[in-house]
């Protein structure tokens, strides 16, 4: 219990400080704009790069490095690799699921597009959502070279580490809940 109080503390301390130091609202905001939720502030375009951010700084270590390389190589070709969603909190991601059930009408016709808290990559910065389409298409196509694979086929911009470097991607499933 207290270990799982002191990692909570570990990933949400750099956030607070960012957020702090900015004047930017803290978990009283709208997470998408909310840094300590792992949204980014308003006007601000995330990049591979960007670790004071916690939607970067707090992505797994491997998926962050594989994004930056993916990210180097990308702009070799004009190609800019965005950061549209990586970690977030648990919170932010049931306001996430939350709205997919009011839009899409039902909890079932929600989780093909929206994880629960406990299912989520995001949540254990092991996900990411890249923008904009260019460079989802470009990760497409070079992403394996990285590890980094296209995981639902109803979302071309979620990319996670399946397999090694210059490995094969395994098939993409079909939705997030399947």
């Amino acid at each position: 219990m207290l270990q799982n109080k002191i990692k909570t503390m570990l990933l949400v301390l750099p956030a607070a400080v960012v957020a702090g130091c900015s004047g930017l609202t803290t978990l009283d905001g709208d997470p998408d704009h909310d840094p300590v939720q792992g949204g980014a502030p308003e006007g601000v375009t995330l990049r591979p790069s960007d670790t004071s951010y916690p939607a970067v700084g707090n992505l797994d270590p491997a998926l962050r490095k594989a994004l930056q390389e993916a990210a180097t190589d990308a702009r070799q070709r004009n190609v800019d690799i965005q950061i549209a969603s990586g970690w977030r909190t648990k919170e932010y991601q049931q306001k996430l699921l939350d709205a997919g059930v009011e839009k899409y009408g039902s909890l079932e016709k929600a989780r093909k597009y929206v994880n629960t808290p406990e299912q989520s990559t995001h949540v254990s910065g092991k996900a990411v959502d890249v923008a904009p389409t260019r460079a989802d298409d470009w990760l497409i196509q070079h992403g394996a070279k990285y590890g980094l694979c296209q995981v639902y086929s109803n979302e071309m911009w979620h990319f996670e580490l399946l397999t090694t470097p210059g490995g094969k991607c395994p098939p993409a499933r079909t939705d997030a809940a399947g």
